[in-house]
């Protein structure tokens, strides 16, 4: 993350670094742990079959969240 994102200062930096700790346990998944995250997201189960799916900006936009939304 730090290569596409400059740090103004020390607090920048350290809400930068609290972030991608914050994404890397909540939101990336790893191969290690059979696909789940290292706090153990759950599936989410389809609710609706007229349910989308919507985009989640994490780290700024440089990644995302997937995550199901009923259609209104």
């Amino acid at each position: 993350m730090l290569d596409h994102v400059i740090a103004l200062n020390e607090r920048h930096l350290r809400r930068l670094i609290g972030d991608y700790i914050h994404y890397h346990e909540q939101d990336r998944i790893h191969d290690s742990l059979d696909k789940d995250t290292p706090n153990r997201r759950p599936v989410e189960p389809k609710p609706a079959t007229c349910a989308g799916v919507i985009s989640l900006p994490r780290l700024g936009g440089l990644q995302h969240r997937y995550v199901w939304r009923q259609a209104a």
